[in-house]
């Protein structure tokens, strides 16, 4: 499906999507009604982000005593921003989006570095070096065999289509979930503290559908950018 570019309205496209989520033909940045269209997605991005979700989750942790994000502490000063703003979205768009349009060489990349990231835990966890890079040279063997013979290969697999509504959802609650990871104590109290990520799942994937991959790493990482600048802001303030 590919919604009009001449005259769009990209509210009210993100609205249907939502009440069904459907594979989407991107349409990329070049085209300037494209690209009034991601800015317009990007503002409501961050605007549900800064004026509704970090104030709520703000009220929530001082509601229940809750410990603050450690996001920060994980890395040096020189990198935090480099690792928060350019990293984290190139790496997080690639494994939660890159494979969202369906096709069959990105579906195949996905499956196989979930396979060889589990090779790798396990090898690890085994405390066998030897397996490790045993493990990393089959993964990248497999990898670049399937992407390779999957070259030509366009057509969505029906079972994938079928499912992506309900895989849509489980996405964008699976790259929620996963930044609980940020903070120092898990509980069911911290899973609203990550509605935040879950509404730049529901953002950030339509963006990936409706523009392309390229466009969901840009405003990822803009995203990101507000939220650092915002807790900056707010520490200098003191009032956190």
């Amino acid at each position: 499906m590919q919604f009009p570019v001449d005259k769009p309205n990209v509210l009210k496209d993100f609205a249907a999507f939502l009440r069904c989520p459907c594979l989407l033909i991107p349409s990329g940045l070049r085209s300037p009604e494209a690209r009034r269209a991601w800015t317009t997605m990007l503002a409501l991005d961050l605007g549900g982000l800064l004026l509704i979700l970090l104030p709520l989750i703000m009220g929530w942790q001082a509601f229940f005593g809750l410990p603050s994000a450690d996001v920060f502490g994980k890395f040096p000063a020189r990198l935090l921003l480099p690792a928060i703003v350019l990293a984290a979205p190139l790496a997080e768009e690639i494994i939660f989006r890159g494979w969202q349009t369906g096709r069959p060489r990105a579906l195949w990349l996905a499956f196989s570095s979930v396979l060889g990231i589990a090779a790798i835990v396990g090898a690890q966890q085994a405390r066998s070096d030897l397996g490790v890079v045993i493990a990393l040279f089959v993964a990248l063997l497999i990898i670049a065999g399937g992407w390779i013979i999957l070259r030509k290969v366009r057509a969505v697999p029906a079972w994938f289509e079928a499912a992506f509504p309900v895989t849509f959802y489980l996405v964008a609650g699976g790259f929620a979930l996963v930044h609980l990871s940020n903070y120092p104590a898990l509980s069911l109290l911290a899973v609203p503290m990550v509605l935040p990520q879950f509404w730049g799942g529901l953002t950030l994937g339509f963006i990936r559908l409706r523009f392309g991959l390229p466009a969901s790493i840009l405003a990822h990482a803009c995203s990101n950018a507000a939220a650092v600048g915002l807790v900056f802001v707010l520490e200098g303030l003191g009032l956190i």
